[in-house]
């Protein structure tokens, strides 16, 4: 009789679904998957759920289900891990110890509110569901309240978003046309609306392509948004925004985007990190001293010519792949892998039925770019979904 694998993954993102994926193909491995949600989120379509484009329900997957549409060899335990004894090949939980021959870390990353800026707990987060679903409702009670005011002396909707990577510029321009949408459909006369970007680099989108960014700019200034460059959150109160150049800006509501750091987990576990504090791998994605411990996704920074490769969805789901294969090849006594990726390409959100888009060396914007968008994410959530209802199934015949 073969001898099963054990194997844990912590997280339950896009990294670590897709690592299950590959690896529950072989029945010898024994998964077992921890995450103290019950469900996965799709954070790359935040933007739409903050403007009603789509739901809860649209937006999240059942991670019981999904584990239980597999062939008896994956499980899922709504846990949260509170460390790991590397030598003895152990995670611990808040409840129990488990062995483990191989373990994955995918926990991700979380929104990096810095202790230096004063008042940041008037600002808002979207990287977990929790705090996205709150701000949709303080979104949509804003825009209600300032149709109540009414009149043409009502005060104009203030809107604060820090930060310009791909979530701040993807959330302010969903906003900025939303909102205008909602006003002009309704011929509310309070349309007045200052939606204001701030971002602490010479430009939005750092790092991105040239040309995104360029296409991305124009259409922030065609919604309406004004971009304050070079420019850094240094304070709030709940009425208003200090910038580091001295100038005060009204808020009704900001959102914070500026960066990112690991999740608590992994400041805990005592491995090699960098001096962001995200955990250092090899080329195989190993973490530094233990050859069957394999960190992907957020939690960890990776390479591409020297240069770091932007943290996405795409780029974690890369990182799942080379991670399986090598656990089968460490598995079959082969020779690891070393990592290639490389963006395979990039759609922009920029507001109702609008995107930018690069794929596959080919540039193209407006309704195309965003049908595309779309269709990408769609192809993803019905994949998985897949695999749902069969778990679904499986419990409602038992």
């Amino acid at each position: 009789m073969e001898k099963s694998n054990k194997i844990i993954i912590i997280g339950g993102g896009y990294a670590g679904l897709r690592t299950i994926e590959y690896l529950a193909k072989n029945k010898q491995n024994q998964i077992i998957l921890f995450d103290k949600n019950p469900y996965h989120y799709m954070q790359t379509e935040v933007y739409d759920l903050i403007a009603n484009e789509e739901d809860f329900a649209q937006v999240t997957l059942d991670l019981y289900t999904f584990c239980m549409g597999f062939d008896e060899n994956v499980v899922f335990y709504k846990q949260e891990v509170t460390s790991v004894d590397f030598d003895n090949k152990k995670v611990i939980t808040q409840t129990q110890r488990y062995s483990y021959d191989y373990l994955v870390i995918a926990v991700g990353s979380r929104t990096k509110f810095m202790p230096s800026i004063k008042g940041l707990e008037y600002a808002y987060g979207v990287k977990s569901l929790h705090r996205a679903m709150y701000f949709k409702q303080k979104f949509e009670m804003s825009l209600f309240n300032k149709v109540h005011e009414g009149g043409t002396h009502a005060k104009p909707l203030n809107i604060i978003v820090a930060g310009a990577g791909l979530s701040g510029v993807e959330i302010v321009a969903q906003m900025a046309s939303y909102s205008r949408e909602f006003y002009n459909n309704n011929n509310f006369i309070c349309r007045t609306l200052n939606i204001v970007l701030v971002n602490s680099a010479k430009n939005i989108l750092k790092g991105m392509d040239e040309k995104l960014v360029q296409k991305s700019k124009k259409r922030l200034r065609e919604l309406g948004v004004l971009v304050k460059n070079e420019r850094k959150v240094v304070g709030l109160d709940g009425v208003s925004v200090s910038l580091s150049d001295g100038e005060v800006l009204p808020m009704d509501f900001m959102i914070f985007a500026g960066g990112i750091e690991p999740n608590t987990l992994v400041y805990k576990l005592k491995l090699e990190k960098n001096s962001r504090g995200f955990i250092e791998t090899n080329e195989f994605l190993q973490v530094k001293k233990y050859d069957e411990v394999f960190a992907i996704g957020d939690c960890t920074t990776i390479y591409n010519d020297g240069k770091v490769v932007p943290a996405t969805a795409d780029v974690s789901e890369q990182m799942a792949e080379f991670c399986a294969k090598n656990i089968e090849n460490l598995v079959l006594d082969k020779e690891l892998q070393a990592y290639k990726i490389a963006s395979r390409g990039v759609l922009i959100a920029l507001g109702r039925n609008y995107a930018a888009s690069k794929l596959f060396g080919l540039y193209f914007n407006g309704y195309l770019a965003y049908i595309v968008k779309k269709i990408v994410e769609r192809v993803y959530a019905k994949r998985l979904d897949r695999v749902a209802k069969r778990g679904c199934e499986k419990i409602f015949k038992s």
